[in-house]
């Protein structure tokens, strides 16, 4: 490393100056799309907070004559995936995020390195397949990951984001029943429904206990039996919903919005101020620090079951309204392909990610199991973990 003027070590945690050198390398990295909005991220101290609740994880710096200029995180659990064989077998994964280089320091194989030696970390740790997101506009991310470390497309998500307002959604409660549901219960109903999903993790006891989970609750219609119910032989419709803090763990701000948001924004907040009558629904001020919450463990089952996810994406940001002082967004990811369920999800195009690629790399060289999940159905679900998000 030395002839390429940097070094590759571990993030240590106990150093000073390594905290204040990745927190301000976070500062002046912007995630999202330079195209539509891009975000800042505050880690409230604590660089290593968005892996920190993983089963197993690691940072890496880069470093340049002692200054820190890109950082790595990755994290390892065990989880079910349909292209890992024989079926039903749980397998090692690790999962790559919050890779950042400093503006003045890309292209320099700084970001190539970085990830080689978080792939030699997964090695040593016996993982057989590591994965990494991003949008498919981050032409940057794009061509390191596919086109140098020959990672593989196989799935492409949607994240919705609908901005918690000051005004709550009315919820039909006289035709449709929500339910919170015990640990145990959501545990029941994850396992028996979800199983199959890519990447549901072994471990999903420990996510719906984790202090940052606030809750599991499921919808359904009045006139059906809930999903739990004895009464098979009814054709049940249901959705269930997981709800994640990760405003406990970090912070987002909006470092920059097109002209048209700015114009929209200031133009609504006149409005009400000018005609309050109107009760104008007034949208969050993102260009300060503010907290999410994420939507974890969507699943529906039945006719009409969209609207029910609907329903309890509603409930969530009125919970959100009531409950949160900072929590300014609802986020949550779904398969690319579903386009009813995308309507159903009250969310904003413009704060939305319309394609976030998915991409997988085999690391013990089974070439089989990318295959089948390049060619699987697109539409496939896909749990999304709230602990790497």
């Amino acid at each position: 490393m030395g002839s390429k003027n940097f070094v590759i070590r571990n993030y240590e945690e106990s150093r000073l100056s390594d905290r204040a050198q990745v927190a301000d390398l976070e500062q002046r990295c912007e995630i999202g799309s330079s195209k539509r909005v891009f975000l800042f991220t505050d880690t409230l101290g604590d660089p290593i907070c968005r892996i920190r609740h993983s089963p197993l994880y690691k940072m890496l710096v880069a470093e340049w004559n002692n200054e820190v200029v890109g950082v790595i995180q990755g994290s390892i659990k065990t989880a079910f995936s349909s292209a890992h064989k024989p079926p039903g077998l749980a397998a090692k994964v690790g999962y790559i995020l919050g890779l950042r280089v400093a503006p003045p320091f890309r292209r320099r194989g700084i970001g190539c390195s970085l990830v080689h030696d978080l792939e030699d970390w997964f090695v040593a740790n016996d993982v057989d397949y590591c994965c990494m997101a991003t949008e498919k506009d981050n032409h940057a991310s794009v061509n390191l990951f596919i086109n140098h470390m020959r990672y593989v497309k196989f799935r492409t998500g949607r994240i919705l984001v609908n901005p918690v307002t000051n005004h709550p959604y009315k919820i039909n409660q006289s035709e449709i029943k929500i339910q919170k549901l015990k640990i145990e219960e959501a545990e029941e109903i994850y396992k028996k429904h979800m199983a199959s999903t890519e990447f549901f993790p072994k471990d999903i006891n420990s996510i719906l206990k984790n202090n940052l989970s606030l809750g599991t609750w499921v919808a359904h219609y009045k006139k059906q039996p809930p999903p739990w119910s004895a009464a098979a032989d009814i054709p049940l419709s249901w959705a269930v919903v997981s709800l994640w803090n990760s405003g406990e763990v970090f912070k987002l701000r909006l470092g920059k919005a097109p002209f048209p948001w700015v114009v929209y924004t200031k133009s609504l907040k006149m409005m009400d101020k000018m005609l309050p009558c109107l009760k104008v629904i007034l949208v969050p001020d993102y260009f300060k620090a503010f907290g999410f919450y994420f939507v974890y463990g969507l699943h529906h089952e039945g006719a009409c079951s969209e609207r029910l996810v609907g329903v309890l994406c509603e409930f969530v940001h009125n919970l959100a309204l009531s409950n949160a002082k900072d929590c300014k967004a609802i986020v949550t990811e779904i398969g690319g392909e579903d386009d009813e369920l995308k309507m159903a999800i009250p969310h904003w195009k413009l704060l939305s990610c319309s394609e976030d690629l998915w991409c997988v790399k085999a690391l013990k060289g089974e070439e089989d199991s990318l295959l089948e999940w390049k060619n699987g159905p697109p539409n496939r679900p896909l749990f999304v973990d709230p602990r790497e998000v």
